[in-house]
């Protein structure tokens, strides 16, 4: 399968960056496009996805013909399957749980710190709009920059409220990114990776948003530089991990995870898990906006379906263990406040 993978992205892309990182690492040949997707599927004569989203990874499907696809998390279980080597989910069904849940954690909650702050203060919001731009066309001239520049940070600035970015959370959203930070640093004092010695699909889930969060917005930039300067070494190693010999690294049994995972899932307990069920209620209940405290304060935002999918999927997949490792899953998250999200 020596092929080159066709993948369009952006260098300012949370997303690109996780899936790139995963095809360095598992040593996966694949050829990277930047700028407007829908112009590179129309080259080629592909349908574009719904909706168009980054990365767009072309894959082919059971035809064999090339088809456009976006989801981060199922794409790299697909590479899983088809690229065996060098794997970046735990084989212990227990731990790949964790390792499931604390990827999503990072596409769903961690990218609303990078969201915003690239969105929310002034300054930020003019860097992202000045360099955004050209890093799909870097010699774009001026005017038409210009005209770009302000069209994009206006329909950003306007979709803050729907990741729940505003006046009442933005004190919220800004102390669980200095809590997060705070215990990615006393993780990585004692292990490379969320689970060890190598890497998984969670630590390049996690990578990914931090790849803006500490290198490319300046306000959170100048916080993960406060607080967490393991943090921005890590992203750096992160980069590219194609010389690590994975064959001869272990990974830390669910058991035998030090105590400082387990203060990550309870960020994830405290922040993330109700922001997701009462988001699944909203679905249910065919809401278009929803509220609930999430540590102390006022939360609301948007109701997404994508969301209410991504809490099918973790119960999917606690629910696709055997009873023995969902034994050992309840016990380790045992009052990190994830457990609401596989009762009943």
């Amino acid at each position: 399968m020596s092929e080159r993978i066709k993948i369009i992205g952006a260098a300012n892309s949370p997303y690109t960056r996780k899936i790139l990182s995963v095809f360095r690492y598992k040593h996966i040949p694949y050829s990277v496009y930047w700028g407007d997707v829908a112009t590179h599927l129309a080259k080629l004569g592909i349908e574009p996805p719904r909706p168009i989203l980054l990365p767009t990874v072309l894959l082919k499907n059971e035809e064999n013909d090339y088809i456009a696809t976006t989801d981060t998390t199922p794409i790299i279980r697909r590479l899983e399957n088809e690229y065996p080597g060098r794997s970046i989910v735990p084989k212990d069904p227990a731990l790949s749980f964790i390792n499931y849940l604390l990827e999503d954690f990072a596409d769903e909650w961690v990218t609303k710190y990078m969201f915003h702050y690239r969105w929310y203060f002034e300054e930020d919001a003019d860097n992202a709009g000045t360099i955004l731009p050209l890093s799909h066309a870097v010699s774009m001239p001026e005017d038409v920059h210009s005209q770009i520049k302000s069209m994009v940070a206006k329909r950003q600035i306007e979709r803050l409220w729907v990741v729940g970015s505003n006046d009442k959370t933005a004190k919220l959203i800004d102390l669980s990114y200095r809590r997060f930070l705070k215990l990615m640093e006393a993780h990585l004092l004692i292990s490379p990776f969320l689970f060890g010695d190598k890497p998984s699909s969670a630590d390049f889930a996690i990578y990914g948003q931090l790849t803006q969060l500490v290198g490319f917005d300046p306000t959170s930039r100048k916080i993960a530089h406060e607080i967490s300067s393991r943090s921005v070494a890590w992203v750096d190693v992160m980069e590219d991990l194609t010389g690590i010999d994975s064959e001869q690294l272990n990974w830390t049994s669910l058991e035998d995870s030090p105590q400082t995972l387990k203060d990550i899932l309870k960020e994830v307990g405290r922040a993330y898990v109700p922001a997701l069920m009462e988001n699944d209620k909203a679905v249910t209940e065919g809401m278009d906006t929803w509220e609930t405290e999430i540590d102390g304060s006022t939360w609301k935002q948007k109701t997404f379906n994508y969301q209410a999918k991504c809490l099918s999927w973790i119960q999917q997949e606690f629910n696709n263990l055997d009873d023995e490792d969902k034994l050992r899953v309840i016990k380790y998250i045992d009052g990190t406040g994830c457990e609401i999200l596989i009762k009943g």
